[in-house]
């Protein structure tokens, strides 16, 4: 963000959306030139008359040259100003290249010790006034006169300013606080500056619209997001269990969805009504053309055996995550950061693997893949449970618990193996 920007650091903004260019250097020229011209035909009278009232006449026909030169100055940098929408939509152009620095920044290098609380109040406090600026910009742009191209300026000013301090603020929060929190806080940081950007480009769009459309909804996402900041977990512990909690609550969605597709023996159940209601029409060509066939829709007795050990799989998976929650819950300690960002990375794999096995077990059903993917997931469990019991949430890594999920999780393996054997021998 360094170098002059065009939210008062640099010269007025041009119709275009840039800086002040010929365009307005050529009107404030010709300004100067039309003032010059008024006091030269004026004083052109003044010459034959003496010297001193010559001199005079001239001295003051520069000091009224430079008066209307400087008069007409103003004149000029306002008609470089944008139009007040435009000047919107460069404003949300601009927090769009936040968001990249945002992602990848780094925390702020600094010898003053963290403190915690000192943090969270800052960040709060910051967060709410992006949520005023958000108020009072939807409030004026949502209704005509719009606010001129100079109150327009100011208004994009306060919510760049509001912007950029909230960044800055995260960027006070150091990496040895653990890296789960700050993935957190980063999250909500690019929630609030990506909110905001929506919110100019609604505005910008439909300035004149009710409180119940598009614009007020935009707003309220960023009010919704500046509100949910007191809500982050304060410490790395805390985090950890937010994130292995919704973990637990994404695998368990997975094995609901495969348990009920499995129940009703018709995982497309309700999505090709209109097809089925055709049915008459279709020939031997639909399925060149890309209609499914009986045999892509339901699945075989080959197919159903193999799902019960997927299931078994997903099961233990639930079981693998529930468990780590309670340890990292019971024996886990804020200061052992590195520790539970390792559990959390980990176990941040379980669920996009879940997903891909459940994915792949519906018709038309691949065995290979099922088989691959499979194997996929026990990879990610066992190297879960390893992790999990060489850290310190684990006081007893002899507990019974962890070989025994360990070979249920071998069993489902195995048997996957076993029914989809023939596949690998073609």
């Amino acid at each position: 963000m360094g170098g002059a920007g065009p939210l008062g650091t640099g010269p007025g903004l041009v119709a275009g959306g840039g800086r002040a260019g010929p365009l307005g250097r050529g009107w404030a020229a010709c300004c100067r030139k039309r003032a010059l011209d008024a006091v030269a035909r004026k004083w052109s009278g003044c010459r034959s008359a003496a010297p001193a009232v010559a001199a005079e006449a001239c001295v003051c026909g520069l000091r009224q040259a430079t008066e209307m030169a400087s008069a007409t100055a103003p004149a000029a940098a306002v008609l470089t100003l944008a139009p007040p929408l435009e000047q919107l939509r460069h404003l949300a152009e601009e927090l769009r290249l936040l968001l990249p620095r945002v992602r990848v920044g780094e925390a702020q290098e600094t010898t003053e010790e963290f403190n915690r609380e000192t943090f969270w109040r800052k960040l709060n406090e910051a967060a709410m006034t992006v949520s005023r600026e958000a108020t009072t910009l939807t409030a004026v742009f949502s209704q005509l006169p719009l606010p001129s191209p100079q109150e327009t300026r100011k208004f994009c000013e306060q919510v760049h300013a509001a912007i950029k301090a909230f960044i800055a603020v995260y960027y006070l929060l150091p990496k040895d606080r653990g890296i789960t929190l700050r993935k957190l806080v980063r999250g909500a940081t690019l929630d609030i500056v990506d909110g905001m950007a929506q919110l100019m480009e609604v505005l910008s769009i439909t300035p004149t619209q009710s409180p119940e459309n598009n614009d007020l909804i935009s707003y309220n996402s960023v009010w919704v997001a500046c509100q949910q900041m007191p809500q982050i977990p304060r410490d790395n512990k805390a985090a950890a269990l937010l994130m292995l909690t919704k973990n637990v609550d994404f695998v368990k969605d997975a094995h609901e969805e495969m348990e009920r597709a499995v129940e009703e023996c018709d995982p497309y159940s309700g999505l090709l009504s209109d097809t089925e209601n055709n049915s008459d029409n279709h020939n031997d060509e639909d399925d060149v053309l890309g209609f499914p066939s009986n045999q892509d829709l339901y699945w075989s007795e080959d197919d159903q055996e193999l799902i019960i050990p997927c299931l078994a799989l997903v099961r233990a998976s639930k079981a693998c995550l529930k468990k780590i929650r309670i340890l990292v819950a019971e024996n886990g300690k804020k200061d052992q950061v590195a520790q539970l960002d390792d559990i959390v990375d980990i176990s941040d794999e379980i669920s996009p693997s879940v997903d891909d096995l459940a994915l792949s077990i519906y018709p038309p059903m691949c065995h290979l893949t099922v088989r691959i993917n499979s194997a996929k997931l026990v990879s990610v469990l066992k190297k879960a449970l390893e992790i999990t019991k060489a850290s310190h949430v684990t006081p007893q890594p002899e507990d019974s618990w962890i070989p025994l999920l360990i070979n249920a999780i071998d069993h489902c393996m195995n048997r996957i193996k076993e029914l989809t054997q023939s596949e690998l021998e073609l």
